[in-house]
């Protein structure tokens, strides 16, 4: 699944805030964007028919009620799935190699790799 820049920005907000949202609440968690409010729905529409967020309830907003939102995947899975859902897949020991070189991976990270690797090993 690819999503657009403007429906990235969406889920960017359902993954900061770990809650159900309805179209209000994203448009007020959602200062700096691309997209205009009108086309909230078409987004979320989108992102309903790819399979990225599911409706979690309703929610009542003044005398009207609205529905609510919860993403399918967390970050780490959307970004994981989107790397090898491209024809040109990269050899998993390479994108690791890569990935370990980027100075963002500190002593604990590499603690916590190591650990997740130990255990799916020993599956």
């Amino acid at each position: 699944m690819e999503l657009t820049k403007s429906e990235l920005e969406i889920m960017d907000v359902f993954w900061s805030v770990d809650a159900p949202l309805s179209r209000s609440d994203l448009l007020e968690h959602s200062a700096d964007r691309s997209w205009k409010d009108s086309s909230i729905h078409i987004l979320l529409n989108g992102l309903l028919n790819k399979g990225a967020i599911r409706e979690a309830g309703f929610v009542r907003r003044t005398k009207t009620y609205g529905r609510t939102f919860l993403p399918t995947m967390t970050r780490e899975e959307y970004y994981a799935a989107s790397i090898f859902s491209h024809r040109h897949k990269p050899q998993l020991p390479g994108l690791f190699a890569a990935l370990l070189s980027r100075p963002e991976v500190d002593h604990e990270a590499l603690l916590s790799l190591q650990h997740m690797v130990d255990q799916k090993i020993q599956r």
